[in-house]
């Protein structure tokens, strides 16, 4: 009977983001962070409670098999040396014990088997649980928050518990059916000499402290290196993805992207190389300790057969319960380490679900207004972003009354997108307040106020699904609604190109899926702008609706705009002074600043900024 080979303790590094520190975590850091583990299983019980009960009885059931196995085993070999030496046996009994064993064997096969499907089962649900409310948490956190690369680094990490953390349930039920059958096999071991089981304990400690300490280092070396692995993320998804693959071509970046990629890897080889060695060394030199305190005793259990204090039956459950202490010992320890060190990662998920978002309806919100009667006011309104010193707008104040259209330009950074996300409520001002029909934005519901304005950015979606669907999710309600899909697509002039597909209203668009056709740039425009009238919202906002189309179709877009904006609030953003001179005021802005407000012929007039940027542009068609 020999030991089950060197211990390998099993730190899964399942996630590799941790706190961002040259130091290791502390033990007190890493028990405190036990307190994640309850949320955690309390998490796994909601996913399904009929799948985790049965997971856990089937564990309780299994942890007694090994124990029985043996002593079955230890009545089998005494039967039989009997029987040898002429004693009286009962071979009948031995034919039943070994049935006995058979069924134990096949019991534990099904048990395992049961278990892996729930397991399964568990991990599939589990899974999809954490991922709906990752997107559901998501989409209540505050625009700005997306802008933030901080936030980015925690929703990756976020992201990743959704899978990771099935390695660390394993790990925890493991444990548990691991430390039943350990109780039952040291009932054995202590009957025999309470000393083994300490010996057992005291020989493991030393390899468990050893490979603590490098699990510890390890998690400190991937945490710092957050950074570069999303980087490396980012050149491997310029290296081979539909967006960037053309240019990725045509100007020659595949060997550059691959050596940046190349130099960032070598260089966290070269660090976690080093640690592994140390490492290795250690854990050679620890593992003796074991091996030594399992073989002394294993002699004291041989002495004590050949003086005839023991069986050969009892010496082969003591040896064999021994064997199997020990190796359960080495794996709850481990797994104690392990889950110690995981649960400083589920603090990530949990992290990402207790940010809250700023933009919030307060509890008596007011209703948005239909119709809108005096419409939005600015005062004095500055915004700058979190952490930052950089004021994008500074000290605003203007009117803008119901049924006006308004333009705004602006060079690029002016702040132009950023002045629409505040009337729209993606962002609160930093200083100054908006009102609403002479009520500050705050006090209104926040969905409902959205669901009054219609956007569309310059960096608008392209949704990998159906034309039906990229128009209709402009009012998500509505998705069903064929007749008002078909009349935001005449509105738009995309109606024209959906003709042109060859399933029409259900044909997919993008390349992602199958079957999926891809449109220009001006033609994805049109869906857009599409997706934004779907809303029949009492504001619509345009932010470059015409970038990518040629001359006649905004020449046409316009001319359908006009018609459709007359007598409701309308803001346009363009660089094109043949867009926004349809406009009732336009206001140009300036380093986050309104600097002139007029209509075209007034700012024309004025010969300031407006003027020069208007015979700058007219001089180009001339």
């Amino acid at each position: 009977m020999g030991p089950s080979g060197p211990i390998r303790f099993v730190f899964l590094n399942l996630n590799p983001h941790l706190p961002k520190t040259d130091s290791p975590a502390t033990w007190t850091e890493r028990i405190r962070a036990l307190r994640n583990v309850p949320p955690l299983l309390r998490m796994v019980w909601n996913t399904s409670p009929g799948i985790t009960s049965a997971t856990v009885v089937l564990r309780l059931v299994s942890a007694a098999i090994p124990v029985c196995q043996l002593w079955v085993g230890k009545l089998i070999i005494d039967q039989v040396v009997q029987s040898i030496a002429g004693r009286t046996a009962d071979h009948r009994q031995i034919w039943v014990l070994l049935a006995y064993e058979i069924g134990l064997v096949v019991l534990g096969d099904l048990l395992s088997r049961a278990t892996n499907l729930c397991d399964s089962l568990l991990g599939d649900q589990f899974t999809n649980h954490v991922s709906l409310r990752l997107m559901e948490h998501a989409t209540q956190l505050d625009l700005v928050s997306f802008e933030d690369p901080v936030f980015y680094d925690k929703l990756d990490r976020a992201r990743r518990q959704t899978t990771a953390r099935l390695g660390m349930l394993a790990v925890l039920a493991g444990m548990g059916q691991q430390a039943l059958t350990l109780l039952s096999l040291s009932a054995a071991v202590v009957s025999f000499s309470p000393w083994f089981v300490v010996l057992l304990v005291a020989a493991v400690i030393p390899a468990f402290l050893g490979e603590t300490r490098f699990a510890m280092l390890a998690y400190s070396i991937l945490y710092r290196w957050t950074p570069e692995r999303r980087e490396l993320d980012y050149l491997r998804s310029l290296g081979a993805s539909s967006q960037s693959a053309k240019e990725v071509k045509i100007f020659g970046l595949g060997r550059y992207l691959a050596d940046r990629s190349r130099v960032l890897f070598d260089r966290y080889y070269r660090e976690n190389k080093a640690l592994a060695i140390k490492r290795a060394a250690s854990g050679s030199l620890l593992n003796l300790l074991p091996t030594a305190g399992y073989y002394g005793a294993y002699i004291l259990i041989l002495v004590r057969t050949l003086s005839g204090a023991l069986s050969l039956g009892s010496l082969t459950f003591l040896a064999g319960a021994f064997a199997r202490s020990r190796g359960l010992i080495e794996s709850i320890f481990s797994s104690l380490n392990n889950i110690a060190e995981q649960a400083l990662y589920i603090k990530d998920l949990f992290d990402f679900f207790e940010t809250k978002p700023g933009i919030v309806s307060s509890p008596n919100a007011l209703p948005s207004p239909r119709p809108i009667q005096s419409g939005f006011e600015f005062r004095n309104v500055s915004f700058a972003y979190p952490g930052s010193d950089r004021q994008v707008l500074q000290n605003i104040s203007f009117r803008f009354d119901a049924k006006e259209r308004i333009a705004l330009i602006g060079e690029n950074g002016a702040g132009k997108t950023t002045l629409v996300k505040l009337i729209a409520r993606l962002y609160d001002p930093t200083e100054g307040s908006i009102l609403l029909d002479g009520v500050d934005l705050r006090e209104y519901d926040v969905e409902g106020l959205r669901r009054e304005i219609g956007v569309i950015f310059q960096d608008y979606m392209r949704y990998d699904m159906m034309a039906r669907e990229n128009i209709g999710l402009g009012r998500v309600e509505e998705l069903g609604n064929q007749d008002r899909i078909e009349a935001a697509s005449r509105k738009s002039l995309a109606e024209s190109v959906i003709a042109q597909l060859p399933l029409g209203y259900r044909q997919m668009l993008g390349r992602r899926f199958e079957n999926g056709v891809d449109l220009s740039a001006g033609q994805w425009q049109k869906i857009a702008l599409a997706r934004a009238y779907m809303r029949d919202a009492q504001v619509l906002i345009l932010d470059e609706p015409t970038a990518s189309l040629d001359a006649r179709a905004e020449y046409d877009v316009f001319l359908r705009f006009a018609d459709l904006t007359s007598g409701r609030m309308a803001v346009l953003i363009s660089h094109r002074f043949s867009t926004v001179r349809m406009a009732d005021r336009i206001l140009v802005l300036a380093d986050g600043a309104i600097i002139e407000q007029g209509s075209h012929r007034q700012l024309v007039a004025l010969g300031g900024r407006y003027a020069e940027l208007f015979e700058l542009q007219a001089a180009g068609y001339r």
